[in-house]
């Protein structure tokens, strides 16, 4: 792989949100060290920029979700990738990566490839869960795949895919035994007392239609427990529209941080999560939780028709069995989650059968991810 060194290797990436940004970023740091004067440039979030990526537009113009929301900022998004197409063809880097966005990257990794240029798709669509026809355009799309999972790499080949199993890059970071009592001493939470972490979710969206019932929630919980303290990890530039909701429970209840996600996991006893992979976050934490999600209806009834798994969280997802419960679109209300998290609270041997599930998950997903994914890249490059 030397000789690669010092030939102004350059590379385009795409990360569409806040996980993405946190994947690409941690996979930098594998591709930084394998090769030092590697440029990166394209489309990422703070932290692709802190490991020195090149933003030429912020990853949250494209933190959409669902049909209905991504039809109202349809327009804009079809421009920059209209754009960056363009740009890339004109100037091709020695390859592209996607990092998740499919419904973003499949397309205009398809026209890149098409133009000779090579493409790895970093975390393969959930075609095991949903929308299992995105395959195909997959196959046509990607030269070669990373996959978060060890099933995957299978299920691709069968379709004509090449995919490598690189494992998780979170299980890498996340520590095995999650270090309670400094997160708590870090984020001034009492030692003693029962902490709860609200993750309502990094999308605008998420935050207007979640925040609000899981902060209502929290106002049923302290009230039936009044020595409960909570904390909520505030997403960037995002404060300004959580400040307004979380009115009901006053500073020394609620610690609304920003950012600091590991640290709210690390140091509480129950976690309320929007499904997404803030989930595998609690999992990895090895925090028993409850998965909460609601989005537009329509666009809800159009994903459940194409969803083949009864489970929607990915901690059950890999675990195949309902280990954590999810309360999803009409299921949940603030009194639903209310009773299930206080369920949670007082199930000690369920919290005990939690911790080993989820450790035994760590070990599974624990990979060196960015080792494997740069060598799977390095033999894209060579080839």
């Amino acid at each position: 792989m030397s000789s690669l060194a010092g030939m102004g290797l350059r590379m385009a990436m795409v990360a569409g949100e806040a996980s993405g940004d946190l994947l690409a970023a941690l996979l930098i740091g594998g591709l930084r060290r394998r090769w030092p004067d590697l440029a990166l440039s394209g489309i990422g979030g703070p932290q692709m920029a802190r490991a020195g990526f090149e933003n030429w537009w912020p990853s949250d113009r494209l933190a959409v979700r669902g049909y209905v929301e991504v039809l109202r900022h349809y327009r804009g998004i079809s421009a920059i990738r209209e754009q960056l197409a363009r740009r890339l063809i004109a100037q091709p880097p020695g390859l592209f990566i996607g990092v998740d966005a499919p419904d973003f990257n499949l397309g205009l990794a398809q026209r890149l490839r098409a133009a000779g240029i090579p493409t790895v798709h970093f975390v393969c669509p959930s075609i095991w869960a949903w929308r299992g026809g995105r395959v195909r355009q997959l196959a046509r799309s990607a030269d070669h795949v990373l996959c978060l999972f060890p099933f995957e790499p299978e299920l691709l080949r069968a379709h004509g895919v090449q995919a490598t199993y690189v494992g998780h890059p979170l299980a890498d970071v996340i520590p095995l035994n999650p270090p309670r009592a400094a997160a708590r001493e870090a984020l001034g939470l009492p030692e003693q007392a029962q902490v709860i972490a609200l993750l309502p979710g990094s999308r605008r969206s998420e935050i207007e239609t979640i925040a609000p019932g899981m902060l209502d929630a929290a106002v049923r919980m302290r009230a039936r427990r009044p020595g409960l303290r909570f904390v909520l990890p505030v997403a960037p530039g995002l404060r300004a529209l959580v400040e307004p909701m979380a009115r009901g429970l006053p500073p020394e209840i609620l610690r609304l941080v920003d950012g600091r996600s590991h640290e709210a996991l690390a140091a509480c006893d129950l976690a309320l999560v929007a499904s997404g992979t803030a989930t595998l976050e609690a999992a990895l934490f090895k925090r028993p939780m409850v998965i909460v999600y609601r989005m537009h209806p329509l666009s809800w009834q159009l994903m459940k028709r194409m969803a083949y798994l009864p489970w929607v969280g990915l901690p059950n997802i890999l675990c195949r069995d309902f280990v954590v419960p999810e309360l999803i679109q009409d299921a949940f209300t603030p009194r639903a989650l209310a009773d299930a998290a206080c369920d949670r609270l007082d199930d000690v041997e369920g919290a005990q059968a939690v911790n080993r599930r989820f450790t035994e998950l760590h070990h599974l997903l624990r990979q060196d991810t960015a080792v494997r994914a740069t060598d799977a890249i390095a033999s894209q490059i060579q080839a």
